[in-house]
Protein backbone atom coordinates (compact mmCIF):
# COMPACT_ATOMS: atom_id res chain seq x y z
CA UNK A 1 0.00 0.00 0.00
CA UNK A 2 1.46 3.34 -1.03
CA UNK A 3 1.56 6.32 1.28
CA UNK A 4 0.47 9.83 0.30
CA UNK A 5 2.45 11.40 3.13
CA UNK A 6 5.35 13.46 1.78
CA UNK A 7 8.73 13.08 3.48
CA UNK A 8 10.62 15.59 1.29
CA UNK A 9 9.13 18.12 -1.10
CA UNK A 10 11.59 19.53 -3.62
CA UNK A 11 9.02 21.00 -5.98
CA UNK A 12 9.21 21.72 -8.87
CA UNK A 13 11.78 18.93 -9.20
CA UNK A 14 10.62 15.90 -7.20
CA UNK A 15 8.87 14.61 -4.08
CA UNK A 16 9.85 11.73 -1.85
CA UNK A 17 7.12 9.96 0.12
CA UNK A 18 7.30 8.29 3.51
CA UNK A 19 7.12 4.84 1.95
CA UNK A 20 10.22 5.61 -0.15
CA UNK A 21 8.35 6.26 -3.37
CA UNK A 22 9.90 8.97 -5.57
CA UNK A 23 7.73 11.20 -7.75
CA UNK A 24 9.73 13.12 -10.34
CA UNK A 25 7.95 16.28 -11.42
CA UNK A 26 10.24 17.16 -14.36
CA UNK A 27 12.52 15.43 -16.81
CA UNK A 28 10.28 12.39 -17.17
CA UNK A 29 9.47 12.70 -20.89
CA UNK A 30 11.66 10.63 -23.20
CA UNK A 31 12.28 10.28 -26.93
CA UNK A 32 13.78 7.26 -28.70
CA UNK A 33 17.12 7.31 -30.53
CA UNK A 34 16.68 8.26 -34.14
CA UNK A 35 18.03 9.82 -37.28
CA UNK A 36 17.55 13.57 -36.87
CA UNK A 37 16.81 15.08 -40.27
CA UNK A 38 17.54 18.63 -39.14
CA UNK A 39 21.12 17.87 -38.12
CA UNK A 40 22.00 14.65 -39.93
CA UNK A 41 22.89 13.04 -36.60
CA UNK A 42 22.13 9.39 -35.90
CA UNK A 43 21.75 8.04 -32.37
CA UNK A 44 21.34 4.70 -30.63
CA UNK A 45 21.16 3.41 -27.05
CA UNK A 46 23.76 1.00 -25.70
CA UNK A 47 24.13 -1.02 -22.51
CA UNK A 48 27.42 -0.36 -20.73
CA UNK A 49 27.76 -2.94 -17.99
CA UNK A 50 26.02 -6.25 -17.36
CA UNK A 51 26.77 -5.87 -13.65
CA UNK A 52 24.92 -2.52 -13.54
CA UNK A 53 21.76 -3.05 -15.62
CA UNK A 54 20.56 0.55 -15.25
CA UNK A 55 23.79 1.96 -16.65
CA UNK A 56 23.53 2.84 -20.33
CA UNK A 57 24.28 5.62 -22.78
CA UNK A 58 22.97 7.25 -25.92
CA UNK A 59 25.61 7.40 -28.63
CA UNK A 60 25.54 10.01 -31.42
CA UNK A 61 27.39 10.21 -34.72
CA UNK A 62 27.28 12.86 -37.47
CA UNK A 63 26.39 10.77 -40.52
CA UNK A 64 27.92 13.08 -43.13
CA UNK A 65 31.46 12.42 -41.90
CA UNK A 66 30.96 8.83 -40.71
CA UNK A 67 28.67 6.29 -42.38
CA UNK A 68 28.13 8.39 -45.50
CA UNK A 69 31.89 8.69 -46.00
CA UNK A 70 32.40 5.43 -47.86
CA UNK A 71 36.17 5.65 -48.17
CA UNK A 72 37.34 3.77 -45.07
CA UNK A 73 40.99 4.29 -45.95
CA UNK A 74 40.66 8.08 -45.98
CA UNK A 75 38.10 8.46 -43.19
CA UNK A 76 39.34 10.66 -40.38
CA UNK A 77 38.26 9.62 -36.91
CA UNK A 78 36.43 12.24 -34.89
CA UNK A 79 36.94 13.64 -31.38
CA UNK A 80 34.83 11.96 -28.71
CA UNK A 81 32.67 13.87 -26.23
CA UNK A 82 31.41 12.14 -23.08
CA UNK A 83 28.47 14.13 -21.74
CA UNK A 84 26.78 14.07 -18.32
CA UNK A 85 23.30 15.56 -18.00
CA UNK A 86 22.17 17.84 -15.18
CA UNK A 87 19.28 17.54 -12.76
CA UNK A 88 20.74 17.74 -9.23
CA UNK A 89 21.73 14.05 -9.51
CA UNK A 90 18.01 13.25 -9.14
CA UNK A 91 16.04 14.12 -12.30
CA UNK A 92 16.42 14.19 -16.09
CA UNK A 93 18.00 11.60 -18.40
CA UNK A 94 19.93 11.63 -21.69
CA UNK A 95 16.67 10.53 -23.29
CA UNK A 96 14.66 13.66 -22.48
CA UNK A 97 13.69 15.78 -25.51
CA UNK A 98 15.73 18.69 -24.15
CA UNK A 99 19.01 16.80 -23.86
CA UNK A 100 18.45 14.70 -26.96
CA UNK A 101 17.90 17.80 -29.10
CA UNK A 102 20.87 19.60 -27.58
CA UNK A 103 23.24 16.68 -28.22
CA UNK A 104 22.00 16.40 -31.80
CA UNK A 105 22.86 20.06 -32.37
CA UNK A 106 26.19 19.88 -30.56
CA UNK A 107 27.35 16.76 -32.42
CA UNK A 108 26.37 18.29 -35.76
CA UNK A 109 28.04 21.65 -35.11
CA UNK A 110 31.25 20.21 -33.63
CA UNK A 111 31.52 17.15 -35.89
CA UNK A 112 32.21 14.80 -32.97
CA UNK A 113 31.05 11.44 -31.71
CA UNK A 114 29.19 11.76 -28.39
CA UNK A 115 28.33 9.41 -25.55
CA UNK A 116 25.56 10.81 -23.33
CA UNK A 117 25.61 8.92 -20.04
CA UNK A 118 22.54 7.50 -18.30
CA UNK A 119 23.93 7.20 -14.77
CA UNK A 120 21.91 5.95 -11.81
CA UNK A 121 20.09 8.75 -10.01
CA UNK A 122 19.46 9.62 -6.39
CA UNK A 123 17.68 9.15 -4.08
CA UNK A 124 17.19 5.52 -5.11
CA UNK A 125 20.92 5.34 -5.86
CA UNK A 126 22.69 7.96 -3.75
CA UNK A 127 26.14 9.25 -4.54
CA UNK A 128 28.74 7.99 -5.26
CA UNK A 129 26.63 5.86 -7.66
CA UNK A 130 26.58 8.54 -10.39
CA UNK A 131 30.36 9.07 -10.08
CA UNK A 132 31.07 5.34 -10.17
CA UNK A 133 28.78 4.84 -13.18
CA UNK A 134 30.44 7.70 -15.04
CA UNK A 135 33.88 6.24 -14.34
CA UNK A 136 32.68 2.88 -15.63
CA UNK A 137 31.58 4.57 -18.86
CA UNK A 138 35.05 6.10 -19.31
CA UNK A 139 36.55 2.66 -18.85
CA UNK A 140 34.10 1.30 -21.44
CA UNK A 141 35.14 4.10 -23.81
CA UNK A 142 38.80 3.18 -23.29
CA UNK A 143 38.08 -0.42 -24.33
CA UNK A 144 37.74 0.90 -27.90
CA UNK A 145 41.30 2.25 -28.05
CA UNK A 146 42.45 -0.64 -30.23
CA UNK A 147 39.64 -0.13 -32.72
CA UNK A 148 37.97 -3.40 -31.74
CA UNK A 149 35.81 -2.45 -28.75
CA UNK A 150 32.26 -3.64 -28.03
CA UNK A 151 30.56 -0.76 -29.85
CA UNK A 152 30.92 -0.61 -33.62
CA UNK A 153 30.47 3.17 -33.85
CA UNK A 154 33.14 4.04 -31.31
CA UNK A 155 35.57 1.54 -32.80
CA UNK A 156 35.08 2.90 -36.31
CA UNK A 157 34.61 6.63 -35.79
CA UNK A 158 35.95 7.83 -32.42
CA UNK A 159 39.50 9.14 -31.95
CA UNK A 160 40.40 8.31 -28.36
CA UNK A 161 43.43 10.58 -28.59
CA UNK A 162 40.93 13.45 -28.55
CA UNK A 163 38.50 12.82 -25.69
CA UNK A 164 36.55 15.52 -23.86
CA UNK A 165 34.19 15.27 -20.91
CA UNK A 166 31.44 17.81 -20.31
CA UNK A 167 28.25 18.35 -18.39
CA UNK A 168 25.83 20.92 -17.11
CA UNK A 169 24.76 21.55 -13.50
CA UNK A 170 25.12 18.21 -11.65
CA UNK A 171 26.64 16.85 -14.86
CA UNK A 172 29.26 19.60 -14.65
CA UNK A 173 30.06 18.44 -11.14
CA UNK A 174 30.45 14.89 -12.48
CA UNK A 175 32.69 16.06 -15.33
CA UNK A 176 34.90 17.88 -12.81
CA UNK A 177 35.25 14.72 -10.72
CA UNK A 178 35.98 12.58 -13.76
CA UNK A 179 38.81 14.97 -14.64
CA UNK A 180 40.23 14.70 -11.12
CA UNK A 181 39.82 10.94 -10.92
CA UNK A 182 41.44 10.52 -14.32
CA UNK A 183 44.43 12.64 -13.31
CA UNK A 184 44.85 10.79 -10.02
CA UNK A 185 44.66 7.44 -11.82
CA UNK A 186 47.34 8.52 -14.29
CA UNK A 187 49.66 9.51 -11.47
CA UNK A 188 49.07 6.49 -9.27
CA UNK A 189 48.80 4.03 -12.18
CA UNK A 190 45.92 2.33 -10.37
CA UNK A 191 43.73 1.96 -13.47
CA UNK A 192 45.73 0.72 -16.44
CA UNK A 193 42.92 1.45 -18.89
CA UNK A 194 43.34 5.25 -18.53
CA UNK A 195 46.31 4.97 -20.87
CA UNK A 196 43.86 4.22 -23.67
CA UNK A 197 42.41 7.73 -23.51
CA UNK A 198 43.94 11.14 -24.09
CA UNK A 199 41.70 13.49 -22.11
CA UNK A 200 42.13 16.80 -23.91
CA UNK A 201 39.77 18.97 -21.87
CA UNK A 202 36.66 19.35 -19.75
CA UNK A 203 33.72 21.69 -20.25
CA UNK A 204 31.67 22.67 -17.20
CA UNK A 205 28.37 24.41 -17.93
CA UNK A 206 27.10 26.10 -14.75
CA UNK A 207 28.43 23.27 -12.57
CA UNK A 208 26.70 22.32 -9.30
CA UNK A 209 29.07 23.46 -6.56
CA UNK A 210 28.09 24.61 -3.05
CA UNK A 211 29.53 25.33 0.39
CA UNK A 212 28.24 25.60 3.95
CA UNK A 213 28.79 29.37 4.08
CA UNK A 214 26.70 31.37 1.56
CA UNK A 215 28.58 33.62 -0.85
CA UNK A 216 27.57 36.03 -3.60
CA UNK A 217 24.14 35.38 -5.10
CA UNK A 218 23.50 32.70 -2.49
CA UNK A 219 23.11 35.43 0.13
CA UNK A 220 20.32 37.17 -1.74
CA UNK A 221 18.46 34.09 -3.01
CA UNK A 222 18.16 32.07 0.15
CA UNK A 223 15.10 30.10 -0.99
CA UNK A 224 16.89 28.67 -4.03
CA UNK A 225 20.02 28.03 -2.00
CA UNK A 226 17.95 26.17 0.60
CA UNK A 227 16.43 24.02 -2.15
CA UNK A 228 19.87 23.20 -3.56
CA UNK A 229 21.23 22.33 -0.11
CA UNK A 230 18.28 20.01 0.44
CA UNK A 231 18.77 18.34 -2.93
CA UNK A 232 22.45 17.80 -2.16
CA UNK A 233 21.62 16.16 1.17
CA UNK A 234 19.09 13.94 -0.59
CA UNK A 235 21.58 12.97 -3.29
CA UNK A 236 24.50 12.40 -0.92
CA UNK A 237 23.33 11.41 2.59
CA UNK A 238 26.86 10.21 3.36
CA UNK A 239 28.18 13.80 3.21
CA UNK A 240 28.83 14.31 6.92
CA UNK A 241 30.26 17.79 6.26
CA UNK A 242 27.12 18.90 4.42
CA UNK A 243 27.95 21.28 1.58
CA UNK A 244 31.60 21.40 2.61
CA UNK A 245 32.01 17.82 1.45
CA UNK A 246 34.72 17.90 -1.27
CA UNK A 247 32.31 16.27 -3.70
CA UNK A 248 30.24 19.47 -3.79
CA UNK A 249 32.78 22.04 -2.56
CA UNK A 250 36.02 22.01 -4.60
CA UNK A 251 37.60 24.39 -2.08
CA UNK A 252 37.74 21.44 0.34
CA UNK A 253 39.31 19.05 -2.16
CA UNK A 254 43.12 18.69 -1.89
CA UNK A 255 43.34 16.96 -5.28
CA UNK A 256 42.67 19.95 -7.57
CA UNK A 257 46.25 20.08 -8.82
CA UNK A 258 45.73 16.56 -10.21
CA UNK A 259 43.19 17.62 -12.85
CA UNK A 260 43.83 15.16 -15.66
CA UNK A 261 43.65 17.43 -18.69
CA UNK A 262 45.39 20.53 -20.00
CA UNK A 263 42.35 22.73 -20.66
CA UNK A 264 39.17 23.61 -18.78
CA UNK A 265 36.30 25.74 -20.06
CA UNK A 266 33.66 27.02 -17.65
CA UNK A 267 30.36 28.61 -18.66
CA UNK A 268 28.63 30.78 -16.05
CA UNK A 269 25.23 32.50 -16.02
CA UNK A 270 25.22 35.88 -14.26
CA UNK A 271 21.89 35.40 -12.47
CA UNK A 272 22.33 31.84 -11.25
CA UNK A 273 22.68 31.27 -7.53
CA UNK A 274 26.03 29.48 -7.87
CA UNK A 275 27.72 32.17 -9.96
CA UNK A 276 30.40 33.06 -7.39
CA UNK A 277 31.09 29.38 -6.67
CA UNK A 278 31.98 28.89 -10.30
CA UNK A 279 34.29 31.91 -10.39
CA UNK A 280 35.88 30.64 -7.17
CA UNK A 281 36.41 27.27 -8.83
CA UNK A 282 38.40 28.99 -11.56
CA UNK A 283 40.58 30.73 -8.96
CA UNK A 284 41.12 27.51 -7.03
CA UNK A 285 42.29 25.69 -10.15
CA UNK A 286 44.73 28.46 -11.03
CA UNK A 287 46.20 28.54 -7.51
CA UNK A 288 46.29 24.76 -7.02
CA UNK A 289 49.49 24.15 -8.94
CA UNK A 290 47.68 22.52 -11.85
CA UNK A 291 49.61 23.45 -14.97
CA UNK A 292 46.71 23.69 -17.43
CA UNK A 293 44.75 26.66 -18.76
CA UNK A 294 41.25 27.65 -17.69
CA UNK A 295 38.80 29.97 -19.41
CA UNK A 296 35.55 31.38 -18.03
CA UNK A 297 32.72 32.77 -20.12
CA UNK A 298 29.85 34.50 -18.33
CA UNK A 299 26.49 35.16 -19.96
CA UNK A 300 25.16 38.47 -18.67
CA UNK A 301 21.53 38.59 -17.56
CA UNK A 302 21.00 34.83 -17.93
CA UNK A 303 19.87 32.19 -15.45
CA UNK A 304 20.76 28.57 -14.81
CA UNK A 305 20.56 26.25 -17.87
CA UNK A 306 19.35 29.06 -20.13
CA UNK A 307 21.08 27.38 -23.06
CA UNK A 308 18.81 24.33 -22.71
CA UNK A 309 15.56 26.20 -22.08
CA UNK A 310 16.14 28.77 -24.84
CA UNK A 311 18.62 27.13 -27.25
CA UNK A 312 18.01 29.61 -30.10
CA UNK A 313 18.61 32.74 -28.01
CA UNK A 314 21.65 34.87 -28.83
CA UNK A 315 23.46 33.89 -25.63
CA UNK A 316 22.71 30.19 -26.12
CA UNK A 317 24.00 30.33 -29.70
CA UNK A 318 27.13 32.09 -28.45
CA UNK A 319 27.64 29.40 -25.79
CA UNK A 320 27.27 26.67 -28.40
CA UNK A 321 29.74 28.42 -30.69
CA UNK A 322 32.43 28.58 -27.99
CA UNK A 323 31.71 25.00 -26.88
CA UNK A 324 32.20 23.83 -30.46
CA UNK A 325 35.41 25.80 -30.98
CA UNK A 326 36.84 24.32 -27.77
CA UNK A 327 36.14 20.83 -29.10
CA UNK A 328 37.84 21.80 -32.31
CA UNK A 329 40.93 22.53 -30.21
CA UNK A 330 41.22 26.25 -30.76
CA UNK A 331 43.86 27.69 -28.49
CA UNK A 332 42.68 29.33 -25.29
CA UNK A 333 44.48 31.30 -22.66
CA UNK A 334 44.13 31.58 -18.95
CA UNK A 335 41.09 33.87 -18.59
Amino acid sequence: MTSSEIAYDFSPHLRVYRDGRVERLEGTATVPPSYDQNTGVLSKDVAISASTPRLSARVYIPTETTIYNHSDANRKKLPLLVYFHGGAFCVETPFSPMYHDYLNSLVSEADVVAVSVHYRRAPEHPLPAAYDDSWTVLEWVSSHSGGDGPDEWLSAYADLRKVYVAGDSAGGNIAHHMGLRFGCALKSKTSSWVGGIDLRGIILVQPFFMGNEPIGNERTNLATRSLLVGLWRLACPSATDGCDDPRINPEKDPRLSSMGCARVLIFIAEKEVQREREWLYRDLLVKSGWEGSVEVIEAKGEGHQFHLFHPTSDDAVSLMRRFVSFLKENEIGRG
